[in-house]
């Protein structure tokens, strides 16, 4: 019996700084004349190179890596968002895809309108929408809003929608992208117990991105693990989740600056550590592990300063701030190397997150101020159900220790 989907020997190309323009036919049929005025030349990024895999019908597929490994560029090409570069892929049944939020849904319609617009899309008659429509409204839990234009959603009500509609309306093929991280705990649960619930059945073919690894060892017959555009491991879910955490936590959890600050400000950062309870460092945060954050800060003077550290999960939710304003002890720099320390209890779920870092002299003024500088995962895979979400201020301790 043949695959459902099929891949073979895909590919993708970018041209760095330039954006992917999508074509009408007079840009087409001028393509050529256009192609032989530009001859300037570009960097090349192959996002996916020589990507090739199959997936059975009712199989559950599975697929990891880093940010930037080609995971959402391999869902865009399933989903025909993008075309590939070279390769094809062969997918044998009507698609629904959940790669971000509101996919699909047009922002003037209702919620009403939106899901039949959205089962029209998946390729569902009237009939089929209208036996499951009570279905989803009850799962999405938007009942009071049925008839709100959907851009007056939250973003957390229209991914309830979305995967309600994804998840309800049976296409043979569901591709769902790490959009399950918004919404409360109380919805994690029921899409999770929803794609369960789907995968015991074996009537769907799903292809699941995730940094929650307890859902990927729990949901998935296959995993597979992107590095760099390529495959580098296609096993069990025990086996490649194994050695994704093996290689983060091999990475050290360690960020450096490179270049030299070279600007007014008295203070700025140098490096930032991740460290687990045993003190060593590392990109991967278990259960019942603290998580501390060392920060390098380079001085000018002698100065109470305040530091600011903001943890936020995968699609940009401020889930925790740590703030020194809030300690009875001021930290005070002197002239050099000083290295700031807070630890806090890991109270976050399965997933992965990025650190921010703020500096301010005493007077609140901004000396530096470091987006996403460095990025850790926590895996719950030892516990049944653990879930914490909402940006919260945590009890966290805070020391100082000058260097120079």
């Amino acid at each position: 019996m043949s695959a459902i989907i099929e891949v073979n020997n895909l590919g993708k190309k970018y041209l760095i700084g330039e954006k992917e323009r999508y074509l009408a036919l007079r840009d087409k049929l001028a393509h050529p004349i256009k192609a032989l005025k530009n001859t300037r030349s570009s960097e090349v990024f192959w996002a996916l190179s020589d990507i090739s895999f199959s997936v059975e019908k009712g199989e559950v597929l599975g697929i990891i890596g880093k940010n930037g490994s080609g995971k959402s560029t391999l869902l865009k090409i399933l989903s025909k968002i993008t075309p590939p570069t070279t390769g094809e892929v062969c997918l044998r049944g009507r698609v629904g895809s959940l790669l971000e939020v509101g996919t699909g849904f047009h922002p003037e319609l209702t919620g009403r309108e939106n899901i039949y617009l959205s089962g029209s899309i998946l390729g569902m008659r009237k009939k089929e929408i209208d036996k499951k429509f009570e279905e989803i409204v009850n799962f999405s839990g938007v009942e009071a809003f049925l008839d709100t234009p959907i851009k007056r959603y939250s973003s957390g009500m229209s991914v309830r929608l979305g995967f309600a509609v994804a998840a309800h309306l049976e296409p043979e093929i569901l591709l769902v992208d790490e959009v399950l991280a918004v919404g409360d705990a109380e919805f994690q649960k029921k899409c999770l117990g929803k794609m369960g619930e789907i995968t015991k059945q074996g009537a769907r073919t799903i292809i699941f991105i995730s940094h929650n690894m307890a859902a990927i060892n729990q949901l998935c017959d296959r995993v597979l693990l992107l590095e760099n555009g390529h495959i580098k491991k296609n096993d069990t879910p025990e086996s490649v989740v194994s050695e994704y955490l093996r290689d983060l936590t091999h990475q050290g959890g360690i960020w450096e600056r490179t270049s030299s600050k070279t600007v007014a400000e008295d203070h700025f950062v140098k490096s930032v550590i991740l460290q687990n309870s045993k003190k060593i460092n590392t990109r991967v945060f278990f259960a019942n592990e603290s998580i501390r954050i060392q920060c390098c800060i380079v001085s000018k003077k002698q100065e109470n300063i305040f530091l600011a550290v903001g943890i936020r999960d995968v699609l940009s939710n401020q889930i925790i701030h740590l703030n020194s304003k809030n300690q009875k002890e001021k930290l005070q720099t002197k002239a050099g190397k000083n290295m700031f320390q807070v630890e806090f209890e890991n109270i976050l779920s399965a997933g992965e997150y990025y650190v921010t870092v703020w500096i301010g002299d005493a007077s609140f003024v901004t000396q530096d101020y470091v987006r996403d500088c460095i990025s850790f995962s926590v895996d719950l895979s030892n516990l049944d159900t653990s879930y914490h979400f909402g940006s919260v201020i945590v009890p966290a301790t805070w020391s100082m220790v000058h260097l120079d």
